[in-house]
């Protein structure tokens, strides 16, 4: 931590601080200019509270050097993270597509929406059987019921399983199920007593960024995950709130590369809920692919039309069948494979 002291502190301003630094269990390097007093913290500068130091008379102000997200970092962490997920890896040179419904509504449609991602070749099926919606008087998903048809129809195919998890007190219940991904939404980001939890399994948890949420918050949110226990953690950008109307979200591609100096773990898009209309779902998957996402999460429907969920989102299956050959043209011109 860089501490600098305003041009008028004082000798006693600046022992007040270097001490407080000392508290901390660090060591104080003082540098003098002509003006300005600069104080460096050496040691481990996360224990050190910066609106506290920021607080001390004499105090101009303060930065971090070191980033306080530590195990989600490349600079800890140089190679990729490869994480399996039942023999399926993501993260790595395969680009991986997560297909399904958005919500989990009858066995019919789990059955018919399994058998239709298996063929359009994808590894991975999506699901909602608790829906968080704006509205309450909106359908709120099946519960347990739907986690049971998601469960035998996806079995049926041999796709692992990726559903939201909302209440910190369904969590039993999502293992008893065996639920192969453990989906975080986005307005439950920065929902810490809920990520402590999920950091105490040892389940692939995807983090969804908050719809306001910086990259700086949205990586601090996964630290609480990997300092629990799980660091099998995979970041999904789905588009953030703006000015803009035209769209549901803007999708943030620039966070695909950001994401990729800043960590070391997989970075998926979900182009379905950033761009709001089917229409869109091909171009931001395409881009999101070219700008080195390690997978998406698309939303399939055997019926788009008749969905109780984002209807005007989901793909039909002959538009994922299609989407897949074309991501699977950019992919190889990268050098990977879907």
């Amino acid at each position: 931590m860089i501490i600098v002291m305003s041009p008028s502190a004082t000798e006693q301003q600046i022992e007040a601080v270097v001490k407080k630094v000392k508290e901390y269990g660090c060591d104080a390097n003082i540098s003098r200019g002509v003006e300005r007093t600069i104080i460096g913290a050496i040691g481990d500068e996360r224990t050190i509270d910066q609106e506290l130091i920021d607080a001390l008379p004499g105090v101009e102000q303060s930065m971090h050097i070191v980033k306080p997200y530590k195990i989600v970092a490349r600079e800890w962490h140089k190679e990729n993270t490869v994480i399996d997920i039942k023999g399926v890896p993501l993260g790595g040179n395969t680009v991986q597509i997560i297909a399904g419904p958005c919500s989990v509504e009858t066995q019919q449609q789990m059955d018919d929406s399994a058998k239709y991602v298996k063929e359009a070749g994808c590894r991975l099926m999506r699901g909602g059987a608790f829906k968080p919606r704006t509205s309450p008087y909106s359908f709120q998903g099946k519960g347990v019921e739907g986690l049971e048809m998601f469960r035998k129809a996806a079995d049926a195919q041999g796709l692992p399983i990726v559903t939201e998890l909302m209440d910190v007190r369904m969590l039993d219940t999502f293992m008893e199920w065996d639920v192969d991904v453990i989906q975080i939404g986005t307005r439950n980001m920065q929902n810490f007593d809920l990520l402590k939890e999920v950091g105490r399994i040892n389940k692939p948890v995807i983090l969804k960024r908050g719809m306001s949420a910086t990259i700086s918050e949205w990586l601090m949110a996964a630290e609480y995950i990997a300092a629990a226990g799980n660091h099998n953690i995979i970041f999904c950008e789905r588009g953030i709130r703006t000015f803009e109307t035209y769209y549901r979200n803007v999708l943030d591609v620039t966070a695909i590369p950001v994401l990729k100096k800043e960590t070391h773990l997989p970075v998926i898009i979900d182009p379905s809920h950033a761009g709001g209309k089917a229409w869109m779902v091909p171009a931001l998957s395409r881009a999101a692919i070219a700008a080195g996402a390690d997978g998406l999460l698309v939303e399939m429907h055997p019926t788009p039309c008749e969905a109780w969920c984002d209807a005007d989102q989901a793909l039909t299956p002959e538009e994922l069948k299609k989407l897949m050959v074309e991501l699977g043209g950019i992919a190889k011109i990268l050098g990977r494979d879907i």
